[in-house]
């Protein structure tokens, strides 16, 4: 069987492992102590704590069900909740998500203005959008756009909408018609129709279960932080073991020191290195009890995009006495602004922990997905494959991560 190193072990890394492992000798390099990548889990004084985001299970992927449940028992390892997420809009104002199905929350002058908006929307729907400004303002109207679309996304990406490429964001972006909106407003749609209406959680430890068992009867090497990968032969050398091939889930920017002469990629390390990217800060807090599962915060008063109401994910992620939630903020934050800021913000919340991470959201220009297929063409040649969020820089959510594995897996 011939050997392959798989370098990172997050959702990436462990999902292409366990697709690889009866058919070639698998080792993976993991620099934490632990498997899981963006999805790690602590726990903070009996409160289960998710280091980035709040991660769920779902997928509109039949594949990707199918794989991802011969690993769970889905009947007593999950629970499946329905998704009841909101927006806190100004003045304490709670409004269904999402809002183009809940218009009719926002008072009279907001309706009759989305009225107007649909009916010009109507005239000109073959428009198209060259950014995802044009894009929300197109589908949406501008009274959304300048009410919830424009806030809530430049909280999260911290720059102006129409430097933002719709290639970078494709498949998340809702695509509602007229008549949808219509439809569900006058009749009090639910989000049923998306794919996380509802989504499958751990009763226990939330997505660090996911990556332990996941790391089952995998050959993995932790706290080995890879920084150098040097060609032996025909074959690859790291850490004193030689292999056939090297499956890359670290982050590109590291790719061309770890690689230096053994590749040719010289043309690529000026526009690896131009590439952008936000970090997040996540904020442990107490929270009073709510029935949400996410809040949506476009209100400029206070940097924080979102509530991820954790603690009504599953009862073990509380302790005895505290209702959790996890707050987020793009980039990093000083505790006394995080604590300034929980002082405006819903739902009282009380801080109990934070931790920043610098790689959290990659972004995107026009040319990025052209740079990084090139890339991949060049390493393949010499047997060196991308795989995962920060190594093939796409915004992929966890399933969308497994899918990628499975496909890679299949063309190996």
């Amino acid at each position: 069987m011939e050997k392959i190193a798989v370098i990172g072990a997050g959702v990436s890394g462990l999902s292409i492992a366990q697709c690889l492992k009866n058919k070639y000798r698998v080792k993976l390099f993991e620099k934490d102590t632990r498997p899981g990548g963006l999805i790690k889990c602590d726990v903070v004084d009996g409160n289960l704590y998710h280091q980035v985001g709040g991660h769920v299970f779902n997928s509109k992927y039949p594949a990707v069900l199918e794989w991802f449940w011969k690993f769970f028992d889905r009947e007593n390892e999950f629970t499946k909740t329905p998704r009841n997420a909101s927006i806190a809009l100004d003045n304490g104002l709670m409004a269904g998500y999402p809002i183009e199905n809940h218009v009719y929350m926002l008072g009279e002058k907001t309706i009759q203005a989305f009225i107007q908006d649909l009916l010009n929307l109507s005239k000109r729907e073959n428009s198209t959008p060259d950014n995802f400004e044009e894009f929300l303002r197109i589908r949406f109207g501008n009274t959304l756009y300048d009410l919830y679309f424009q806030p809530y996304n430049e909280k999260i990406w911290r720059r102006n909408l129409k430097n933002v490429p719709l290639s970078w964001l494709e498949g998340k972006l809702p695509m509602p018609t007229i008549e949808e909106m219509i439809f569900n407003n006058f009749n009090h749609s639910k989000e049923e129709n998306m794919v996380h209406s509802s989504f499958y959680y751990p009763k226990q430890n939330g997505s660090q279960f996911i990556a332990d068992r996941l790391v089952e009867n995998l050959d993995i090497a932790y706290n080995h932080a890879i920084e150098t990968i040097q060609r032996h032969k025909n074959k690859w050398m790291l850490k004193g073991e030689t292999f056939d091939k090297i499956i890359f889930c670290g982050n590109i920017k590291d790719f061309p020191t770890i690689f230096k002469d053994s590749l040719n990629i010289s043309s690529f390390v000026e526009p690896i290195k131009a590439l952008e990217f936000h970090g997040t800060t996540s904020v442990l807090c107490e929270i009073e009890n709510n029935s949400y599962s996410w809040i949506y915060l476009p209100n400029r008063a206070y940097s924080s995009h979102r509530i991820i109401c954790t603690g009504n994910f599953a009862v073990s992620n509380n302790s005895g006495t505290q209702h959790t939630g996890t707050i987020e903020f793009t980039d990093q934050m000083t505790k006394d602004d995080i604590i300034m800021n929980l002082a405006k913000m819903p739902f009282s919340p009380k801080y109990l922990t934070h931790k920043y991470t610098k790689y959290t959201y990659p972004i995107q220009e026009k040319t990025t997905k052209n740079l990084i297929s090139d890339l991949k063409k060049e390493v393949e040649k010499e047997q060196v494959f991308l795989l995962g969020r920060f190594a093939e820089w796409e915004y992929y959510n966890m399933d969308a991560a497994m899918l990628a594995a499975m496909n890679l897996a299949e063309r190996i």
